[in-house]
């Protein structure tokens, strides 16, 4: 089913244009949770209420279309608003149900209220549209429609090409069934026969296998293994169909080990291209850090030795004044004779240690804002030595636990 829906208010419009004579045949199939019993009463119902709060837009108006060339069941109509109902977070709201039929295709309309007329405030919404996009998408699948590419998934891609970011993403979502599951139904859905249905497993990380009970199973890039059928929604039967039956050519279809062997093989390959990618990236920074380090150290000394010839300057200049103090001939005869001299030298000495003292703080001053400096300098290598660290660990941790499993194969079969 094609779902497309959004926010809107004009209850009056809604009522009017969903009830339009233009249509073969109209037919109001709903109206849950609403005292009126026709379906303009009941929208300016939800107009009435949502006066009670200051939102707008009230109301929630779903499309459901089968595509081109394609019809559907009353039963599987609902069954799909049902589903984006629980998507949407709307499940008990107030709803009703149109269908339409025109020009030989028959589609249906779902709205909801969006008011919670207890607590008398908005449903909160959000991201609607991506939250509809996979059931859409699993709804193509379960009706054997080929999925249009905008619906394809496009963010499980082939493990080979995986750079490091991506590796630790599938890596981070790998192990969720939803992902793996969002896989299988996008292959299944690009594939009319099993060479391409393998292809498509293949591109994104998956291989096609004979489970332990006469089932056909998938076996993710993690080893993770999930039954073909039960992910699909369709009957072992249905799915033979399509891509044979391990029972009438046993030799087309790989164990689960081998298939497990397989994967472990190639993602060995791949991780130790990541591995040395991590070290090149290493190197790089470590450079980085480097000449980071040597510019820092080189304008530091610059700062220093322009501090010190400030300071010496000034020292030099405040001397010449304080010497100045003192006057000479007669002069500073009876400057000495009645203790001015004296007075003055003792002022003199008294503002030269002053000078001392301000200059050290000043040059410590300067000191700590360089250490400081530094420090953060020095930060930026240990987080660079954490996260390379903890990369190359988590990296050689996966390469273990791909050489156990490839291993787990060759005990019993060939090495790979």
């Amino acid at each position: 089913m094609i779902l497309k829906g959004n926010r809107r208010g004009g209850a009056k419009d809604l009522a009017l244009h969903l009830m339009k004579d233009e249509n073969d045949h109209v037919r109001v199939h709903e109206l849950r949770g609403f005292v009126a019993g026709d379906l303009l009463g009941a929208l300016n119902e939800t107009y009435a209420i949502s006066k009670g709060t200051r939102c707008q837009k009230f109301m929630y108006s779903l499309s459901v279309n089968p595509p081109p060339g394609q019809t559907a069941s009353t039963a599987a109509i609902v069954e799909a608003i049902e589903k984006a109902e629980k998507v949407l977070k709307l499940s008990g709201q107030p709803r009703a149900i149109v269908f339409h039929e025109k020009n030989g295709r028959r589609h249906a309309h779902a709205v909801w209220s969006l008011i919670d007329a207890a607590a008398m405030k908005a449903v909160r919404l959000r991201n609607d549209r991506t939250a509809l996009q996979p059931l859409t998408r699993e709804l193509f699948v379960r009706h054997g429609w080929k999925v249009p590419d905008g619906l394809l998934d496009r963010e499980n891609r082939d493990p080979r090409s995986f750079t490091l970011k991506e590796y630790h993403q599938a890596r981070k979502h790998g192990r969720d069934p939803r992902t793996a599951r969002s896989a299988i139904q996008t292959a299944w859905a690009v594939s009319d026969s099993k060479p391409a249905f393998e292809a498509a497993l293949e591109e994104r990380g998956m291989k096609l296998a004979k489970g332990d009970r006469a089932d056909l199973v998938c076996v993710d890039m993690f080893g993770e293994v999930y039954s073909l059928p039960k992910v699909l929604g369709l009957r072992i039967k249905d799915v033979r169909e399509r891509i044979g039956s391990e029972r009438d050519n046993p030799d087309a279809f790989r164990s689960v080990d081998e298939a497990k062997a397989q994967t472990a093989a190639l993602m060995l390959s791949t991780l130790g291209r990541l591995k040395g990618e991590i070290e090149e990236s290493k190197d790089r920074k470590t450079e980085e850090f480097e000449r980071r380090k040597a510019d820092l150290v080189h304008r530091q000394r610059l700062e220093r030795q322009s501090l010190d010839r400030r300071q010496e300057e000034r020292l030099a200049e405040e001397a010449r004044t304080r010497q100045s103090r003192f006057r000479t001939g007669l002069k500073g005869l009876w400057d000495a004779l009645r203790g001015h001299s004296r007075r003055t030298r003792t002022l003199n000495e008294d503002e030269a240690l002053d000078a001392l003292r301000r200059d050290r703080e000043e040059r410590d001053s300067l000191v700590e804002r360089h250490l400081e400096q530094r420090r953060h300098v020095d930060l930026f290598r240990m987080q660079l030595r954490r996260e390379f660290t903890h990369e190359r660990s988590r990296i050689e941790r996966d390469i273990g636990t791909y050489r156990d499993m490839r291993r787990g194969y060759s005990r019993d079969g060939p090495e790979l």
